[in-house]
């Protein structure tokens, strides 16, 4: 059975705050973007980390990256943030609350990864959803690979690919 998904002219963004500093990391959020893009108009941003920031105290620095996260999103985007009080879902689940979101038609899907200490209130109110990868912690630099690897996984599975094994 062959699984079509709508995307009409939707793009799937994925935007995180900071680079990633370590080698290995960078290559595998590379080589997962570049697969993305077969099934999707897809954008990996790296916003920049706030100046001073090792300064401030935790809720000054999520509420300075909030400024930051604020100004990237757009009119009509669908907001998700990754954090560890979202709701989980096996890779089949994802792929179907993925396709829901791409059916509602917004013109961008944002994932959003946030920094060391998570987000501020102002990014809550922002975002339509909040999804948790796992109930452990994980770095917010490793993070970015395991995402992007499920939302690859996902498009195979919409797409009835042999990748995924139940």
């Amino acid at each position: 059975m062959q699984v079509s998904i709508f995307v009409g002219h939707m793009k799937i963004v994925f935007t995180v705050i900071g680079k990633t500093s370590e080698p290995f990391l960078r290559e595998g959020a590379q080589l997962f973007a570049g697969r993305l893009k077969h099934y999707i108009s897809f954008e990996y941003t790296e916003l920049p980390d706030v100046k001073g920031g090792g300064k401030l105290s935790p809720q000054a620095l999520k509420e300075a990256e909030a400024d930051v996260f604020l100004k990237f999103f757009q009119p009509g985007d669908t907001i998700v943030l990754l954090d560890e009080k979202g709701k989980e879902y096996h890779s089949r689940g994802f792929a179907t609350q993925l396709q829901k979101w791409m059916n509602a038609g917004p013109k961008r899907l944002v994932f959003v990864v946030g920094g060391a200490f998570g987000f501020s209130d102002r990014m809550y109110a922002a975002a339509q959803s909040k999804l948790s990868m796992s109930k452990m912690t994980t770095s917010h630099q490793l993070i970015r690979v395991v995402f992007l690897e499920q939302l690859y996984r996902g498009m195979t599975i919409l797409n009835n690919e042999p990748y995924h094994n139940d």
